[in-house]
């Protein structure tokens, strides 16, 4: 393993039981019913303990778009052809996609960064990270290097350590790339060891001879590669893609600087699969944003032992159910700090005294 990437790893703290105990000895001192805030209680004590800080606040958020194509397009996996990924691009570029609108209403920032783009792509908002045109096609062979696969989760924790640095404390997984749930998939049955048939769902909305012929890809995918489920670096080297490895870089890197990192859908949930396969103390730093649509995202939660706090039967991608599900840790995060205690209000708590 790389170097950098074996002092990433190391450098990974777990959270903070003082904080986490701290800002449940606070909720219980506010002026509501004990528990009666439900899921914005358990998210307000994790966000202590992923932070180290009680009450935090997150004035700085970014969403961190990883983009990059795939080579088992040639395959006919989507319903879109592959130059769709530079396309959008410059439409995420210019602010005109569903994440930046979504973004813009959380408060947050997006940064699109290139790490294997099929296309020259010039943007001065764009963070260039390229490091291949695409990967090959994973139904013949492997993606990509072992090399490139452990620079792509390099670059993404590079993109969040640069972030850090401009003030950023919380960060949304977004991705950009025809072709990824496809990657994802294969992906997620290296390591879980679940079948295709329950993994691989319909991404940009193909048919159901599509989808047919997509779970034949992952299938062949698989038994061409034989990824090493237990070695997450082989698995994104022989059917990942390159976003879906930065992606795990920015999750790793989000925790090796003590920051929630929200995993927005499927492709996320890939990535953080390998993420806590590389790091398993990364996983007390994420958040499930919502449950997608996309059929394997249910079981993905499941095996990171995850709660989605939204349901909105999403599968856009980008980062934009991760994006909404800002507004919820806001909320959680004003009930801490704004929010009177029964003290500070003259309310009795109901100690010794009548039932509410």
């Amino acid at each position: 393993m790389n170097e950098k990437l074996r002092q990433l790893i190391a450098s990974i703290a777990q959270p903070d039981g003082a904080a986490a105990l701290a800002a449940s000895e606070h909720l219980d001192q506010l002026t509501k019913p004990p528990g009666s805030l439900g899921k914005l209680e358990s998210l307000a004590i994790q966000l202590a303990s992923i932070t180290g800080v009680d009450k935090p606040e997150f004035d700085h958020k970014t969403v961190m778009v990883m983009a990059a194509d795939h080579g088992v397009c040639e395959e006919g996996v989507s319903a879109f052809p592959a130059e769709v990924t530079q396309q959008m691009l410059y439409n995420m570029l210019s602010g005109g996609a569903a994440i930046n609108v979504l973004a813009r209403h959380a408060g947050a920032d997006v940064k699109v960064v290139d790490v294997g783009v099929n296309a020259d792509v010039a943007h001065a908002d764009l963070v260039d990270r390229k490091l291949r045109m695409g990967t090959a096609n994973m139904a013949k062979g492997p993606a990509m290097l072992r090399t490139e696969a452990e620079q792509a989760v390099l670059a993404g924790a590079e993109a969040v350590a640069e972030a850090v640095k401009g003030g950023t404390r919380l960060f949304v997984t977004g991705e950009l790339g025809i072709g990824n749930t496809t990657a994802s998939a294969a992906v997620v049955c290296a390591l879980t060891g679940l079948e295709p048939e329950i993994i691989v769902g319909r991404g940009t909305g193909v048919d159901s001879a599509g989808l047919t012929r997509k779970i034949a890809v992952v299938c062949r995918a698989l038994d061409v590669n034989q990824p090493d489920g237990n070695d997450a670096l082989d698995v994104l080297t022989k059917v990942g893609g390159l976003e879906i490895a930065a992606l795990a870089g920015v999750i790793l890197g989000a925790a090796a600087h003590r920051c929630p990192v929200v995993l927005d859908g499927f492709i996320s949930g890939a990535a953080a699969l390998a993420a806590r396969t590389l790091a398993p103390a990364s996983a007390a730093y994420m958040l499930a944003s919502h449950a997608s649509d996309e059929r394997g995202h249910a079981a993905v939660l499941r095996e990171l032992k995850l709660e989605p706090m939204l349901h909105l039967d999403m599968r856009l991608g980008e980062g934009t159910g991760g994006a909404l599900s800002l507004h919820l840790i806001d909320a959680a995060c004003r009930i801490m700090r704004e929010m009177a205690t029964f003290a500070d209000a003259g309310v009795s708590d109901g100690q010794g005294a009548a039932q509410r």
